[in-house]
């Protein structure tokens, strides 16, 4: 017994030595770094958490008031009974531990919580894989009597409870409370309590091991709940880790914007709107599960500011981006087409468009477009072929404006994806066959939305200035585009009246589907938000019998009326630069009505009339257009082909040179350069002239 006494007042003398420094409380609590960061959306209310640290799992710090009481009382009661009486060492339990320890083959340990406290913030006290030797069990025994002297018992017990590790990878009250039993710190009751205080001795003990402490200490602390119910308990609570987590409602967004652990980050979302947005998508997609649809995408921008207020990159139950990812396009890119060709004045929305068979020479062969029914519905207003999505009159238009002009205008509009030169692309450009992501394009339609002026869009900053702001497209043609989209008259002919589109107030909206039922979109917007819906199989498996208005409207549908489900949206004031005329068409093709054109291009009637009673005009190459020479065509056969209307008697003239009649199409040799082509009459005056560009390639260079 003299050998005890003799090493405790060794430790004791030991004790009264120079003591290690220690942190204070303010700084142990400042050095806490959570292995989640936070979401929070654009109120502050908190999205998601992420985690960052794989190599621990910690929640933030949990203050002492905000702990269960009957935590720390059963702690102390497993650890350290005489907490509030010591001041940091416990002589008389060391002593016992020590004499133990002489004369039983199994060691007790005699470590206050103020100890084992000073051990998790020093790492140089830690135990290796024989235990402490003496040294540091004396430098342990000064930093515990250091820790008394300078913080309080309630700072000791809540950093001890915040730090020490529970099971496994769990550390801190926080994450043990949250992951074995799925509630915060505050609702832990004495069974909860019981099992967290008897893994402290072994967090990796296997649940017998635990089930017996945790019954032994709730015999000493005289709990009502017998050993079967511990037990019970703690076979739910060591399962719950591989139990199914909630969806999370942001993931894409979590992983843009979260770095470190910690962290909390304000994003632009409105959490409300996120997780609405995901729950519709998820009941539309369960829904389509027949016509093998399984994924989905949602994006809803805040028109003037540019703020993404939803971002749904798929369904929950995967990691593809499906806001970020790239597909085909399909006929939402048809609004810029003809946006381009009204502002240049080349057609109006009371123009009418030939929708029949069209055949178009490429390097590749014949382009033959044909419609989404496979069907030709003869002469139709521009209106109708926007609105009812035909494919012919598109790719006619096109053909006006000029492949290279339109690619550069999707350029110019957001859509960054188009990184390949126009021709590789060629005429089906104008039924979406490029690949674009659902973000870029529905900030493209914000550009309608916004009278032509194209912003970047942000996922964070919220609150902050909206950004810089161009004009990228011609208010007063945006404005005739809008009304186009917003007219569910003139999408009946291929939608009918009654859709998922005919909202029940304001709204511009397009629908597209790409090549072989890949893709499905709806993408549209109102005077405050625009939505973009993407529906279709990441891994590119076609669709079945899946239309615009049956795959991605219904959730655009859902979202815009829980958007505007307190305040309607209202269409927009006519712009300076455009006419509101009274029309009607000779025949009767459509019903008279009133159209809005750009200012100096309204007519009051539009007739039909066959080609000899038609104005003189080259229809291709058009004016200021873009003909690109193909590197892969043998230079000696290359040819363009010169077409007009009402040119009969009348012939072609080139840079000043004759090269024949105009009454049919002429071949003509490309040279690269700035050229002026006529159509002039009997006495050599010119009748209609266009400029055009033919730019070669570097390999012809």
């Amino acid at each position: 017994m003299r050998s005890v006494l003799c090493l405790v007042l060794a430790l004791a003398g030991a004790a009264q030595a120079a003591a290690p420094e220690v942190p204070t409380p303010e700084q142990v609590r400042a050095g806490f770094r959570s292995s989640e960061a936070a979401l929070l959306d654009r109120h502050g209310e908190p999205v998601q958490s992420l985690r960052i640290d794989m190599a621990v799992r910690r929640l933030p710090w949990v203050e002492l008031k905000d702990i269960s009481p009957a935590l720390p009382a059963a702690i102390l009661q497993a650890e350290d009974q005489r907490f509030y009486e010591h001041g940091g060492v416990d002589w008389s339990a060391a002593a016992k531990a020590a004499w133990d320890n002489l004369f039983r083959s199994r060691p007790r340990g005699a470590s206050t919580i103020t100890m084992q406290l000073a051990a998790l913030l020093h790492p140089d006290l830690r135990p290796g894989a024989k235990g402490r030797d003496w040294g540091q069990k004396w430098d342990q025994i000064k930093a515990a009597r250091q820790l008394d002297a300078t913080w309080t018992k309630a700072q000791i017990i809540e950093a001890y409870l915040n730090l020490v590790s529970y099971r496994g990878e769990l550390q801190g009250v926080g994450a043990a409370a949250r992951i074995l039993f799925g509630k915060a710190p505050s609702g832990l009751d004495q069974s909860e309590s019981v099992i967290l205080a008897s893994l402290l001795r072994g967090p990796s003990a296997s649940p017998r091991i635990v089930s017996q402490r945790a019954c032994a200490l709730g015999r000493e602390l005289r709990m009502p709940a017998t050993c079967g119910d511990i037990e019970l308990r703690i076979l739910v609570a060591l399962g719950r880790p591989q139990l199914a987590a909630d969806l999370p409602p942001a993931p894409q967004v979590a992983q843009r914007l979260l770095t470190s652990g910690g962290q909390s980050v304000r994003s632009t979302l409105d959490g409300g709107l996120q997780r609405y947005a995901q729950t519709v998508l998820r009941q539309q997609l369960m829904s389509l599960q027949g016509r093998n649809v399984h994924d989905g995408a949602v994006v809803v921008l805040d028109n003037a500011s540019g703020d993404i207020l939803a971002y749904v990159g798929n369904a929950g139950d995967g990691e593809v981006d499906g806001v970020a990812a790239l597909r085909q396009a399909g006929s939402t890119l048809k609004p810029f087409l003809y946006e381009l060709a009204i502002e240049r004045k080349l057609i109006t929305a009371a123009s009418l468009m030939d929708d029949t068979a069209i055949d178009i020479s490429t390097p590749s062969g014949l382009y033959v477009p044909q419609n989404y029914d496979k069907d030709f519905k003869g002469y139709v207003s521009v209106r109708t072929s926007l609105a009812s999505s035909l494919n012919v009159p598109a790719v006619r238009t096109l053909v006006m404006t000029g492949l290279e002009r339109f690619h550069e205008r999707l350029r110019e509009v957001g859509l960054a994806s188009l990184t390949q030169p126009a021709d590789y692309y060629g005429y089906s450009l104008a039924l979406g066959s490029a690949e674009v992501s659902l973000l870029e394009l529905s900030n493209a339609y914000r550009v309608l939305a916004n009278g032509g002026m194209a912003g970047p869009v942000r996922l964070s900053s919220a609150g902050g200035p909206a950004p810089a702001t161009r004009r990228v497209l011609d208010p007063a043609a945006s404005f005739v585009v809008g009304d186009i989209l917003a007219d569910r008259g003139a999408r009946s002919l291929t939608f009918g009246l009654r859709n998922e589109l005919a909202t029940t107030f304001w709204s511009a909206v397009k629908t597209g589907t790409s090549k072989d039922m890949r893709d499905n979109w709806c993408v549209g917007y109102t005077d405050r938000y625009t939505v973009g819906v993407w529906v279709g199989n990441f891994d590119g498996q076609p669709m079945w019998d899946v239309s615009g208005v049956t795959g991605a409207a219904p959730v655009w549908r859902d979202v815009v009326d829980y958007l505007h489900r307190d305040a309607p949206s209202r269409a927009p004031a006519a712009p300076p630069g455009v006419a509101r005329q009274r029309i009607v068409y000779q025949p009767a093709l459509e019903a008279a009505r009133g159209e809005w054109f750009l200012a100096g291009t309204e007519s009051p009637v539009i007739a039909l009339v066959d080609d000899a009673g038609r104005a003189p005009k080259i229809l291709y190459p058009g004016e200021a257009g873009i003909i690109a020479l193909d590197p892969d065509i043998p230079k000696n056969i290359e040819r363009v082909f010169f077409h007009a209307q009402g040119a009969a008697g009348l012939r072609w003239r080139l840079d000043g040179t004759p090269l024949g009649g105009a009454e049919g199409d002429y071949a003509w040799h490309p040279v690269a350069g700035r050229h002026e082509l006529a159509l002039v009459d009997d006495e050599d005056k010119v009748v209609a002239s266009n400029r055009f560009q033919v730019r070669g390639n570097a390999a012809q260079r």
